[in-house]
């Protein structure tokens, strides 16, 4: 008989699937390899599974959880343990400067599929700050993070990923992993922010604009594509081949043509 005080059934309109797979719980904390001084930040501990692997082996833990009738659960299971914090809050409106304390922060979480997206963006925005992150994910959603050009999943996801973080595929997780069993293979990605990039844009929100404004027309030349972004003859004169689709392209091209717009726009603006 379950303990009710303990038990709590999972919601669809938070994206809740619950992991309860222990050999798949410690695949994950042996890839994050948790150090007695690490500050540790989950994202979504649900019923507090991954929680119990890092609760207690390093220095700082905070969780992050919107749902608000699991945070009960959570501070009988944790609420004992000086180094343990919870925040009830939505992650995709979280400003993880406030947890931030000198040390680089380590994030780990299994993230609902329905807003991985935009939470990986606003993540990326706190990228200086973070050693690294861990997440969960619907496998698609990895692989679109690790594609490269001309393959299947490249796109945008995949594009600003790579220009801030290192992204390596881990293993993949299948759905009787969790409660209830997703309708889709999950799978683990580690992104390690990237401290020393080779090539910085000189315009890095200006690079996130030519990407979008790429990949929302991705059935168009490139010509085409950016037409919105520049006069057509700045744009005819970049040095790259126009007659290519936005998936064609790699990091370094969409970074040229951002800094060579952002170049174009300064000197335009001071004539």
């Amino acid at each position: 008989m379950k303990d009710e005080h303990l038990y709590h059934k999972p919601r669809k309109r938070f994206g809740q699937n619950f992991l309860h797979d222990a050999n798949i719980i410690h695949k994950i904390a042996r890839a994050v390899a948790p150090k007695s001084d690490d500050h540790i930040i989950e994202i979504g501990p649900g019923m507090g599974a991954l929680t119990s692997s890092f609760s207690g082996e390093c220095e700082k833990l905070d969780v992050i959880e919107l749902d608000l009738d699991l945070i009960p659960i959570l501070k009988q299971k944790f609420g004992t343990n000086p180094n343990f914090a919870i925040h009830q809050a939505d992650a995709l409106k979280f400003n993880f400067l406030e947890l931030y304390q000198g040390k680089p922060l380590r994030i780990i979480g299994n993230l609902p599929y329905n807003i991985s997206t935009p939470l990986l963006f606003h993540l990326f925005s706190f990228s200086d700050k973070i050693k690294d992150m861990h997440f969960m994910l619907q496998k698609e959603v990895v692989d679109r993070l690790a594609a490269q050009a001309n393959e299947k999943h490249y796109g945008r996801l995949g594009i600003m990923a790579q220009y801030h973080c290192q992204v390596s595929r881990l293993f993949t997780v299948p759905p009787q992993s969790f409660n209830p069993p997703p309708k889709v293979d999950s799978a683990i990605v580690r992104l390690e922010p990237l401290k020393g990039k080779q090539v910085i844009a000189k315009d890095p929100e200006f690079l996130a604009v030519v990407v979008r404004t790429a990949f929302n027309q991705r059935r168009k030349t490139l010509r085409n594509a950016l037409k919105g972004l520049a006069d057509k003859d700045i744009i005819d004169n970049l040095e790259v081949d126009l007659s290519l689709r936005p998936e064609n392209l790699s990091l370094k091209d969409y970074i040229y043509i951002s800094d060579t717009l952002t170049s174009d726009k300064v000197k335009t603006s001071s004539e």
